[in-house]
């Protein structure tokens, strides 16, 4: 046993039966989750902002380090909240490496995405690539945190301002990561997390809008709850986003042990990273000096297609199941617009993989894991 193991938590079932994704969703006490159940039984209130809600809006508004939260019954809504209360319109400039919601998100709005292409090295999207497609079309720019691991958030910011855009930060990976001290999703004008059942933090379905600026909050506010102003005002169009007390029970029972699985997560990853010290042509992203990282993911960056196939492959045979993440860039969907090439974001695509990162991960996966990616890198 590696001197990280030790240091792993088991909550729930943690055996290997038969088939490792790349990650396993965190299921607290089941009787922590039925004794939050209790007080929606006693107050028959099951959404429209009851007290669970509340009490976790509050809570993660404290832990996350923001100003105003909302939480909201999934990323994707968050994000498309985010994008309407911003008013983005006509051309919004995003990523191609990223997960397919930040695109579609773009495309339900009747915005245009327009693809800049990402940095080589944080694969995150690239400031400079941002200002050469700028027209006067541009209203907006939608950066995705890859991993938890933050853009480039001073360049994206010069671009900004220069051209008078808003920013959204997809800020998906970042629960409870920081920069410079500060919560990740403090920056931008608006930032979205997803709390779904993959994520660190999850509801099982969940998400959250976070904003600095009081004006804007009320926007939001008004509408993830079809524009209710009151009972019979409305402020505005709006849809409906809230979050229901159910999903904030599991929340604020998933939340008492966000520190523990954090830990867990960076046990598994440090174990990762001695195995595999030291193994030619293979590329590992961590946080720099000013990031405190959330262990999010465990991306690693393989020599070519051929390396990750293999390592797909020969790994599949075992019932483990890494991922791809994320392939294929999205410049390259379906139903999109013909653009112009995204050379970085398409190789890096696919060399790219995430390895299985969980609580409870069993020592003989991450061992078979390690020594198929460093089999697949030495050829």
């Amino acid at each position: 046993m590696s001197g990280n193991q030790e240091n792993r938590i088991v909550r729930g079932p943690a055996d290997w039966r038969g088939s490792v994704q790349v990650t396993r969703s965190f299921l607290p006490g089941l009787d922590e989750y039925v004794a939050l159940l209790e007080g929606v039984w006693e107050t028959g209130q099951l959404t429209n902002h009851g007290p669970l809600v509340t009490r976790l809006e509050s809570r993660l508004r404290d832990y996350l380090d923001v100003d105003h939260l909302f939480a909201i019954c999934n990323g994707t809504v968050a994000l498309q909240i985010a994008i309407e209360a911003l008013e983005f319109a006509g051309d919004v400039i995003t990523t191609p490496f990223s997960y397919v919601a930040t695109t579609s998100s773009l495309v339900w709005q009747h915005c245009r995405p327009v693809f800049a292409d990402i940095d080589r090295e944080s694969l995150a999207i690239d400031p400079a690539a941002i200002e050469s497609v700028i027209t006067p079309e541009t209203t907006g720019i939608l950066a995705t945190h890859v991993y938890g691991f933050p853009c480039d958030i001073d360049g994206i910011g010069r671009v900004a301002e220069k051209y008078g855009l808003k920013i959204i930060y997809d800020a998906a990976h970042c629960f409870g990561a920081r920069f410079r001290g500060r919560g990740m999703m403090r920056y931008g004008d608006a930032a979205i997390s997803s709390f779904h059942a993959t994520k660190i933090f999850h509801c099982a379905e969940g998400g959250a809008v976070t904003v600095s600026d009081s004006e804007l909050a009320e926007r939001v506010a008004y509408m993830r709850n079809f524009g209710h102003k009151g009972r019979e005002d409305f402020h505005g169009i709006g849809i409906n986003g809230k979050l229901s007390e159910l999903h904030a029970a599991m929340g604020l029972a998933v939340f008492e042990h966000v520190e523990d699985i954090i830990a867990s997560r960076r046990a598994v990853v440090e174990d990762y990273w001695q195995r595999l010290d030291g193994v030619e042509g293979l590329r590992f992203l961590k946080p720099g000096p000013e990031v405190d990282w959330n262990y999010a993911y465990l991306p690693v960056v393989l020599p070519d297609e051929r390396a990750v196939e293999s390592v797909r492959d020969r790994l599949a045979e075992a019932s483990i199941y890494p991922r791809r993440y994320f392939y294929p860039p999205l410049h390259r969907l379906p139903g999109l617009e013909p653009g112009p090439s995204m050379p970085v974001a398409e190789e890096m695509a696919t060399r790219v993989m995430c390895l299985p990162v969980f609580p409870g991960i069993e020592e003989m996966v991450v061992e078979k894991v390690a020594s198929e990616i460093a089999r697949a890198a030495a050829r």
